[in-house]
């Protein structure tokens, strides 16, 4: 069992000032010129060519924002494992009035299947994954190894293999002088980074806990099609399936438990909880819990309570809470004091798109040879969810290390089309979920 640490004045002065402290190495780290040579890639080209992994909603936004950055950025690949997704995400973006110019992909630059982000990765200076995160260790690592700048969406993995894979490349990265971002973007925003300095700074005391809610409706279902594999099922559905996208704590909660361990600039030590489907029945609706309870407990014996929900019809809410000795803070509400006194609100704050800014962050890192890198931070933001989910599925009490070093993998090695999931209907037509208790997942 790991120690608690002491929450004297003292202690948790010394907190403060490493977190702040940190924060302005990290800065000088980040500004700080580069070799020649390592300066020299950027200078030696005026126009920056990017590739898009993976063609849904969310990769179509992020080109949008990538192309937003200047006029000389240039979307030049696109891959994706099905190409009427492809096609619909091209059509698109070619309607978009300020980028369409800057889309220039040709008919032999659009490439389809599970291996389509080696062939688009090879034609491009940055690298936009947003494909399920099931396959984001695989195509990080790829784009590292290949020198490329990397926009990467959240979560960054479905299982502790995948993570120990992105924290590798993201090493890699580092040694290469190559810039990351990845897409947990309240990190970016103004008003979120005045909200975490004033908790840094102790204006509400002690955090002695925080909770964070993501109650929603359903994930969105797409009916199976006469003739359909199993495999493309599921990747059409790809939200539904525990191995494809890392379940919900992961998937939808992630935006908020991170801001939680941007506060405290730590990462839980153990996490137990619960959850089940109480909306989610028949054969169609994959193994993944449509609601959960996470407790994660830090170093310092404060608790963060994760609730999450995805059911119609059904009370929504989100955002991250903190209670601290001296007040409670949440960035929509304000920071109050105990009596209930304003002492911070976002009001006046200039507010900016955090989506957008992102990409002008990562795109001027690139310019200016001065790179920022995002993968340890969301890593183990990742892996925090994941800790959770592990919990909530297994009735155990989960620890970080335990976690990390987990070996079970739940992505097939290779994959392709031919693959059998790793998760198949039984007789009856349902898929196996999770039984608290019985569930191994280390």
């Amino acid at each position: 069992m790991e120690k608690t640490c002491d929450l004297s004045d003292n202690k948790t002065a010394s907190r403060r000032e490493f977190i702040k402290s940190s924060t302005a190495v990290m800065g000088s780290m980040l500004l700080s010129p580069l070799p020649v040579e390592a300066s020299a890639y950027v200078a030696g080209s005026d126009t920056l060519t990017v590739a898009l992994i993976g063609c849904g909603k969310r990769g179509a936004g992020a080109v949008v924002e990538a192309l937003r950055t200047q006029d000389n950025v240039k979307l030049v690949a696109m891959a994706d494992a099905f190409r009427d997704r492809l096609d619909e995400t091209y059509h698109n973006l070619r309607q978009v009035a300020d980028i369409k110019d800057r889309v220039v992909v040709a008919e032999e630059q659009k490439f389809v299947g599970f291996d389509a982000y080696q062939k688009a990765i090879a034609l491009a200076d940055v690298v936009l994954l947003a494909t399920p995160p099931a396959f984001r260790p695989v195509h990080f690592e790829a784009a590292v190894h290949a020198g490329k700048h990397v926009f990467m969406e959240k979560p960054l993995a479905s299982d502790a293999p995948g993570i120990r894979k992105v924290l590798a490349a993201g090493a890699l990265a580092k040694k290469k002088n190559l810039s990351v971002v990845v897409g947990l973007q309240n990190r970016y925003d103004p008003v979120y980074q005045e909200f975490v300095s004033r908790l840094q700074d102790g204006a509400i005391g002690d955090i002695v806990s925080s909770t964070c809610y993501y109650m929603i409706g359903h994930v969105n279902l797409v009916p199976r099609q006469p003739g359909q594999t199993e495999m493309e099922y599921q990747m059409r559905n790809w939200r539904y399936f525990n191995w494809l996208w890392a379940g919900s704590p992961a998937g939808l909660q992630i935006h908020n438990t991170d801001v939680v361990h941007w506060v405290k600039g730590s990462y839980p030590v153990r996490a137990q909880g619960m959850g089940g489907r109480a909306s989610y029945h028949g054969p169609e609706y994959g193994d993944i819990f449509d609601h959960f309870y996470i407790e994660y407990e830090y170093a310092d014996g404060s608790k963060l309570h994760s609730q999450i929900r995805t059911i119609d019809g059904t009370w929504n809410n989100g955002g991250s809470f903190f209670q601290g000795t001296q007040g409670t803070g949440e960035v929509s509400k304000g920071i109050q004091d105990l009596a209930g006194k304003t002492l911070w609100k976002k009001r006046g704050l200039k507010e900016v798109n955090p989506y957008q800014k992102e990409h002008d962050e990562l795109f001027a890192a690139i310019r200016n040879g001065t790179p920022i890198n995002d993968t340890e931070w969301g890593a183990k933001s990742t892996l925090t969810t994941l800790m959770g989910r592990m919990a909530a599925h297994s009735g155990q009490i989960i620890h970080w290390e335990e976690a990390l070093n987990a070996t079970l993998s739940l992505v097939p090695d290779p994959i392709g089309w031919d693959t059998k999931p790793p998760t198949v209907p039984g007789e009856d037509g349902n898929y196996p979920v999770p039984i608290p208790g019985k569930t191994k997942v280390l």
